[in-house]
């Protein structure tokens, strides 16, 4: 249940920035409703496999990511929004039933596998078992969030790799112990095992405020998750921890 890290190769209609925009969108769709991060991560899972066997035409991409943030939300949320919003949410350029309808095709290309591990989950767990305070923890979460938007770089990394680095650089970049031996315990995994995720992810997040889409900057920007995306106050770190 994972998606093809190049399947971008094969689209002959849509492109990795068309994704990214998507991603964008669809972080602004979460915060607009409320959604749980899972639910947001769990769309973008839906989508990457669902284009991964599917050829998409760029005017139903969106269809594909309103159907899919649908889907992830029946399964994740308690009161999900009504597939009449995510009709809305696309300035209702596709109807009710369109969405209905590219739902049950997302369901039948996925195998109705909508129960999948994603990094959101794994990051959850990390941060728990490291006892994170608030801002350690919305770092990470920053961090794993930019990992969706650009599916050319992350797709080939398992979800418990991306955790295991955000939870490191944002435990390196609050001046913390980067990874101490409970989180090497609990994961399964020293730092060297997740060195060229940890090493590209330092770069995401040293360019974030460049990133053509600005969505999870400025969501992260709030006073509500201590404004670890205000570079000037909160500025990443120039190195990374050292890597054996």
């Amino acid at each position: 249940n994972r998606p093809k890290p190049s399947y971008m190769k094969k689209q002959q209609d849509i492109t990795n920035s068309m994704r990214s925009i998507l991603v964008d969108w669809l972080v602004e769709v979460s915060e607009e409703y409320k959604l749980h991060r899972e639910t947001l991560f769990l769309a973008v899972n839906y989508i990457d496999r669902f284009l991964s066997q599917m050829s998409v035409q760029r005017s139903k991409l969106q269809l594909v990511g309103a159907a899919s943030m649908f889907l992830a939300s029946k399964y994740e949320e308690i009161y999900p929004p009504d597939v009449g919003e995510f009709a809305y949410i696309t300035d209702d350029t596709y109807t009710k039933s369109q969405v209905l309808r590219m739902e049950s095709l997302v369901l039948k290309v996925l195998s109705f596998d909508v129960a999948v591990p994603t990094a959101n989950w794994f990051c959850d767990n990390l941060l728990k078992e490291c006892n994170a305070d608030d801002k350690t923890r919305a770092l990470a979460m920053f961090l794993i969030e930019t990992t969706m938007v650009d599916a050319d770089v992350y797709l080939k990394y398992l979800p418990s790799v991306i955790a295991s680095a955000a939870v490191c650089l944002a435990r390196y970049s609050l001046g913390q112990e980067a990874w101490p031996e409970s989180l090497s315990q609990s994961s399964q995994y020293e730092i060297g095992h997740f060195a060229n995720c940890l090493t590209e992810l330092h770069q995401t997040y040293i360019n974030a405020p460049k990133h053509p889409q600005q969505a999870l900057v400025e969501k992260y920007k709030t006073s509500k998750f201590h404004e670890v995306s205000d570079f000037q106050k909160n500025p990443p770190p120039t190195s990374l921890p050292y890597m054996s």
